[in-house]
């Protein structure tokens, strides 16, 4: 048996608000907001009675989905968001865009800090890394050529 694709990428934050804006201002839409809670989902999920806040967000061309969550039961129990690119588990997701700094320029009004410089790798990309809102991880890629 094959995998047929990947539906999303969840990530967990504080500010969902804030995190929507910011994935909003890099180009991705939000496709709807829900919240989950009940047995059913705690057992999907192995945290119990719990409740959760969603937004989908999809990239244009509708292939890809990023997941955010905002946990209001269990509390969050551990916290990710200050580890380094060398940090085991989730590292960061990455994005193409149409042009590396003007992307940059754009998300720093919603707090992204780039991590150390854009660079180009041969000729085929420019390459950066951010930290999004609540320190999250992401990187930015601008196909050249």
């Amino acid at each position: 048996m094959a995998v047929k694709r990947l539906d999303n990428i969840g990530i967990v934050v504080e500010d969902l608000g804030a995190a929507i804006d910011f994935f909003q201002e890099l180009g991705l839409e939000l496709e709807g907001r829900a919240t989950i809670e009940g047995e059913w989902a705690g057992r999907v999920t192995g945290l119990g009675d719990q409740h959760v806040e969603i937004a989908m967000m999809r990239t244009p061309d509708g292939h890809s989905r990023l997941e955010l969550s905002r946990f209001l039961r269990p509390e969050v129990v551990a916290d990710h968001r200050n580890a380094p690119v060398n940090a085991l588990g989730y590292l960061r997701a990455m994005f193409t865009v149409d042009n590396v700094e003007e992307t940059v320029e754009r998300l720093r009004t919603h707090g992204a800090q780039l991590v150390g410089d854009v660079v180009r790798y041969e000729n085929a990309y420019k390459l950066c890394y951010i930290r999004g809102p609540e320190g999250l991880l992401i990187g930015l890629a601008e196909e050249l050529g």
